[in-house]
């Protein structure tokens, strides 16, 4: 039986072994666990019997002992292979499963796999000259990537104003970062299909099936990737800001690691999904206390109970401009209200994982959604937005709150985004790119929007432009609906959409649901302006 005496973490050197590979269960103990190293770990299961899941060691720590923690009840002995945890990612699961565990939870019975040896840096490109190189340089300036914003990215690293900025040491956390990622909380209905033959698509459509015919554009042969993203390494995305106020997509170095692992909130204590940028000191306690009113955040429950004798908020700070029976939604303006906005955006973070925003909560308006009683109006979900978007987004970020997940809040959120861009009398489009649920989540939405405009339209000919004007959508989320759902067939040299027998039945399905919907004639709001002054954002 090997040594399990607990030791000091390393800095992830890979322990003393002749090749890299597996280790057989007798010929290493605890301490050759170090970072980057993959074994078995007991997992609680959901009815309570004990698993043993495959997983990653991404951090190792001396076990931290808050000031705020509960002291412990006499007699309560830790085990002594605690006083050092891990953080692991189950290979299986989720990111939003990995946790600290310790000592004890390490299956020392089984197999180790150790790190594998950094791999050899690749031989440069060749660069290209000539001919070769002209023709790259033109299907770069047709491309949808050398747009307004990559345009517009890199004259705001040119102006002097940003190079002044950027030439400048700031402060270790002047303003923590904020997070707006595209993400949405609730999960759709599972949308794959088997993928037909090009001879079918040749074919002429089944009886049942409704066909519009809709004019070629060129949306519809090469539909957009919405999670198609650029590669950058991290110094290069954070040298590149945007001027709109975007975030980064790339900071799996920053965050990987958890900070805490509960918040209390309301009547709630919800188990946190990802790193949030808290501060430091709260960084190693087992539940961060937040009041629901205002969304400041606690230590300790003693703190929130004297703070909620003093807080006088109950409702969003802002402009009450949609009531039904159901919900409410208020307009804030993160310039106005920067606490408040700081704070939700903390508290999303716990449960987002896709974006960092760079530029603190300015440029940005928060549309929050939520619930009415006696005691006051009580927080569900909310989207941010762009004051000015260069590409037209009508959603930065958008969440619903776990504890009000799987109620169709998430698809509420989504309609009345649309509903804005509709009174604004334009085309909108969440920011790309968008996280797995955010993805499956437009997708149910958009596809419901679709087919009910075709089986509602008595036109014979519908273009993707002409659907896009009466629904607010781009035509490219429209079209890459389309070809998702396999509708886009070819009939006779033109494009039509052909809705199957499977579209149609699962439209059946979400119709009977009778979900939550929004009434357009209760929305009391004009789209706001804003003068030059108001959008310069510090510069």
């Amino acid at each position: 039986m090997p040594s399990v005496t607990p030791s000091s973490p390393r800095s992830g050197s890979v322990p003393a072994s002749p090749l890299p590979g597996k280790l057989q269960p007798g010929s290493y103990g605890i301490k050759d666990v170090v970072i980057g190293v993959h074994l078995f770990i007991k997992k609680p299961g959901p009815t309570g019997e004990t698993e043993e899941r495959w997983a990653e060691v991404l951090s190792i720590r001396d076990k931290p002992r808050s000031i705020y923690a509960p002291t412990p009840k006499p007699g309560e002995e830790s085990n002594p292979l605690d006083l050092v945890e891990y953080y692991v990612h189950y290979t299986e699961f989720n990111k939003r499963l990995d946790e600290w565990v310790g000592g004890s939870r390490l299956v020392l019975e089984r197999e180790l796999e150790l790190p594998k040896p950094p791999q050899q840096e690749k031989p440069a490109k060749k660069k290209v000259t000539g001919a070769a190189a002209a023709a790259q340089q033109a299907a770069r300036q047709d491309s949808p990537s050398g747009s307004l914003l990559r345009k517009a990215a890199m004259k705001s690293l040119k102006s002097p104003a940003v190079s002044g900025r950027l030439g400048k040491k700031t402060p270790a956390r002047k303003a923590p970062m904020k997070s707006t990622p595209s993400n949405v909380s609730e999960m759709a209905e599972d949308e794959d299909e088997d993928m037909e033959d090009d001879e079918e698509n040749q074919d002429e459509p089944t009886e049942k099936a409704k066909v519009v015919t809709v004019e070629a554009d060129g949306d519809v042969a090469a539909p957009s990737n919405p999670l198609a993203v650029e590669t950058l390494s991290k110094d290069d995305e954070i040298k590149r800001l945007r001027t709109t106020g975007s975030m980064t997509q790339q900071h799996s170095e920053i965050s990987r690691v958890r900070n805490f692992k509960m918040i209390h909130m309301g009547r709630h204590e919800i188990e946190t999904w990802y790193f949030s940028p808290y501060p430091i000191e709260y960084a190693h306690i087992d539940i961060l206390y937040i009041c629901e009113w205002c969304l400041s955040y606690f230590p300790s429950p003693t703190m929130l109970k004297r703070h909620l004798t003093k807080c006088n908020l109950h409702h969003p700070p802002g402009n009450e401009i949609y009531r039904d029976d159901n919900v409410s939604f208020f307009e804030i303006d993160g310039r106005k209200q920067r606490t408040w906005c700081r704070n939700l955006s903390l508290l999303s973070k716990c449960f987002l994982d896709h974006k960092f925003l760079y530029y603190d909560v300015d440029p940005f308006l928060f549309y929050c959604m939520v619930k009415r009683d006696e005691a006051g109006c009580h927080l569900v979900g909310y989207f941010s937005k762009e004051k000015q978007s260069a590409d037209h987004y009508n959603v930065a970020c958008i969440l619903t709150l776990p504890q009000f997940q799987r109620q169709s809040y998430g698809k509420l959120l989504i309609e009345f985004s649309y509903e804005l861009s509709k009174v604004e009398r334009v085309q909108g489009s969440p920011e790309k790119p968008l996280s797995d649920l955010g993805l499956l989540s437009y997708r149910a939405y958009w596809q419901e929007v679709i087919v009910d405009l075709l089986l509602s339209t008595e036109e014979q000919e519908l273009s993707i432009e002409q659907m896009a004007n009466l629904t607010s959508i781009v035509p490219a989320d429209i079209s890459h609906t389309c070809h998702a759902l396999h509708m886009i067939k070819v009939y006779k040299g033109n494009y039509i959409i052909c809705l199957t027998d499977a579209v149609l039945e699962q439209h059946q399905r979400t119709k009977a649901k009778k979900r939550k919907t929004i009434d357009p004639s209760k929305l009391v709001w004009k789209p706001p302006t804003f003068s030059k002054a108001q959008l310069s954002f510090g510069f």
